[in-house]
This record gives C-alpha cells, sequence and structure tokens, in this order.
C-alpha cells in the first residue's frame, strides 16, 4: 500500500516519448533499452497504468518528441545525445519510428503534449497548459530515459510546483547501471520515487483492470 493518495481530478499521468524508436523492436534506439525494459517489464507496467488511470478519471498526457525531415531543429554542430538523434534521424515526423508503441496509442479522452523537440517535457511544450487547465497537481511520470527526458522533466515539474511521482517500473534508460543511478540518488530529491502498484492503491475510488 502507498503511504499517499492520489486525488483523480487532480493527477496527471505523463507517459515520455512511447515511440517506436524506443520501444519496439525495429527502432533505431531500441537495442539501447531492451535488456532494462525487459529487466523491469515497463512496457506492459504503463500499459496497464494508463489504462487503470483512465478509468479511474485521471488525466492521461502523453509526450512524444519529433524532428521533422532532416532535423534541421537541431543545430549544425549539435554534441551530446541530440547529436545522435540528429545523425540517427531518430523521431523523425511521420515516420514509423515517431509513432507509438502499439501498447501505448493514445485512446479517446488522452491528451497529446505538442511541441518536443528537446529533453525536457516542458520546454518549447504546452505541457504545463495541458496540467493547469486540467487542474492537476500531482503529475505521475514515466518514460525514457530515465536520466535524461524523465529526469529533465521531473526536475521542472518539481521547480513549477507539482507533487511529483516518479515511476521506477515505468521508465528505462540504456543501462542497468544508469537506471539504478539515477533510481538512488536523483530521483528522491526532485520527486517521490514509486511504483505503478503503489500508485493504482494510491488513487482514490480505485478501479479494477
Amino acid at each position: 500500500m502507498a503511504e499517499f493518495s492520489l486525488d483523480p481530478d487532480e493527477t496527471a499521468f505523463v507517459f515520455i516519448e512511447y515511440q517506436n524508436e524506443f520501444a519496439s523492436e525495429g527502432g533505431k534506439l531500441h537495442e539501447a533499452v531492451k535488456d532494462v525494459m525487459d529487466k523491469t517489464n515497463m512496457l506492459d507496467n504503463s500499459a496497464n497504468l494508463a489504462e487503470y488511470a483512465r478509468q479511474a478519471g485521471c488525466t492521461v498526457i502523453h509526450v512524444p518528441i519529433n524532428f521533422e525531415k532532416g532535423h534541421n531543429e537541431i543545430g549544425d554542430k549539435p554534441y551530446g545525445i541530440l547529436a545522435g538523434v540528429k545523425e540517427g534521424e531518430a523521431f523523425t515526423n511521420g515516420e514509423w519510428g515517431a509513432g507509438f508503441n502499439e501498447k501505448m496509442v493514445p485512446k479517446p479522452g488522452d491528451l497529446v503534449c505538442k511541441g518536443k523537440s528537446g529533453l525536457c517535457g516542458f520546454e518549447s511544450t504546452n505541457l504545463d497548459f495541458l496540467l493547469r487547465q486540467n487542474g492537476a497537481k500531482n503529475v505521475v511520470l514515466g518514460g525514457f530515459l530515465t536520466n535524461c527526458c524523465v529526469e529533465s522533466t521531473m526536475r521542472s515539474a518539481y521547480e513549477k510546483g507539482y507533487k511529483v511521482y516518479t515511476l521506477k517500473d515505468c521508465v528505462a534508460a540504456t543501462s542497468m547501471e544508469a537506471q539504478e543511478a539515477t533510481l538512488e540518488h536523483n530521483f528522491g530529491m526532485f520527486s517521490i520515487p514509486t511504483t505503478s502498484e503503489e500508485v493504482k492503491s494510491a488513487v482514490k475510488s480505485p478501479v479494477s483492470v
């Protein structure tokens, strides 16, 4: 049982980059995260939790990342993770890789965040607008990568005054070492680390899925 409770009217589940490039066989970045995904069962955990959240009346928001052909949104001399994204032409708008994994396709009533072409889910997007328009005070985060976009979004949500919950069994990094280091040293500084089962038990008026 969780040591906290979540009011569905004030709780948003934010699922970051459950796209084919990461989450599906054949995705350009799938092999990098496959081992962690398999060990944590994060994809099934996320899909089950998303359905639970819908039935409980929570807000469900998907946050994809997309680039136009040529990735001109990224500068001519990129470095770090965006260099690899541009070089590999990953998450190209309109292509299969940028589409949602079949288990995490948005359903009627879900919201899809627009404008993400960087790491933080808030920067350059309408995520804060969607959260505030739907009365969210609690933000529950899952997705890719644990130590990149999820962590960046977590930090920003914390600074913006949301009560942030990070799902340890619904995130994946490119190695278990990176995954475990982030969970152990970073998540607790800017969020309440938890699990999908704990969150289900915390949602008021629970439902069966």
